[in-house]
């Protein structure tokens, strides 16, 4: 089983464009190899915008060497980007996007949402990718809340959605470059589970609702991630109440990372280039 490390608990919020307020709970800058694959976990809690004829988000900017993961808890989000792909991220649904070589792309309140006003609740993820795909061609994907499966937890304590990885024999819609799992997960009130995560693998659990208790008797409430070390094949977990939260685990890539602002690479001379190739429009545009 694994163990507890830490409970990286709410970080001071800051604004992502005018559109997205959100807490940074972890970074590859802090924690480093413990959260490897993953490089960057942004939560907005729930938040109620006002109408507005002007949809709020980010302008236009650009990725290279990673890949984002936008999961939409409510309101609803539209994307653009240079590599021609679109498309509106609305409830439960997850938007996947691989910038890999280079990307601009821009996010957007989704036009019908931003006129009438809502709560937007989300997470982005920084996934990290292996030098060797560092280069690929981006890529693009849409998952459906429709077409994500659930299934239920073990000893009945709730159920998982199953967004990347698998849980028994059912497996997530999204396509990955290294081993990961990404869950929704639903515990009932006074659930009591072993999670089921690979030994040697990262692990961590992130609560958007409840709260969440570990065998040392330490608790995570809403807007806290939990960390475990990579040692054990399994997440002990208990819920005093009906708790909502994403469980997070990957086999960790153990390669060097030079990051500045928008790239991922594996050294200064390859965050140059990306920024070489970002101003001479190798990226694409986006009008």
């Amino acid at each position: 089983m694994k163990t507890l490390t830490g409970i990286l608990r709410q970080a001071e919020p800051h604004w992502v464009g005018d559109g997205f307020p959100v807490r940074s709970l972890f970074s590859h800058f802090e924690h480093g190899e413990a959260i490897s694959p993953f490089l960057l976990l942004d939560y907005a809690a729930p938040f109620e915008f006002q109408p507005t004829d002007k949809p709020r988000g980010v302008e236009r900017h650009p990725h290279r060497g990673f890949e984002t993961v936008t999961i939409v808890y409510q309101g609803v989000l539209s994307h653009r980007d240079s590599a021609v792909y679109s498309g509106i991220v609305g409830p439960g649904d997850v938007q996947w996007m691989t910038a890999a070589s280079g990307i601009l792309h821009e996010e957007f309140h989704e036009q019908a949402f931003a006129r009438r006003g809502g709560v937007l609740q989300m997470v982005q993820l920084w996934v990290n990718l292996p030098a060797q795909d560092k280069m690929s061609p981006p890529g693009y994907q849409t998952l459906r809340a429709a077409d994500i499966p659930r299934v239920a937890l073990p000893g009945g304590a709730g159920t998982a959605r199953i967004i990347a990885g698998a849980l028994g024999e059912t497996r997530g819609p999204a396509r990955t470059f290294t081993p990961m799992n990404v869950w929704d997960l639903q515990f009932a009130k006074g659930a009591t589970t072993l999670l089921p995560v690979v030994d040697g693998h990262m692990a961590g659990l992130l609560v958007l609702a409840g709260s969440l208790r570990f065998d040392d008797a330490q608790q995570a409430g809403d807007c806290a991630f939990a960390l475990f070390g990579r040692s054990g094949d399994g997440v002990a977990v208990s819920a005093r109440e009906e708790t909502a939260a994403l469980l997070l685990s990957g086999q960790p890539i153990n390669e060097p990372i030079a990051a500045r602002g928008p790239f991922v690479m594996n050294s200064p001379e390859e965050l140059q280039q990306a920024l070489r190739d970002y101003q001479s429009g190798r990226m694409g545009r986006l009008s």
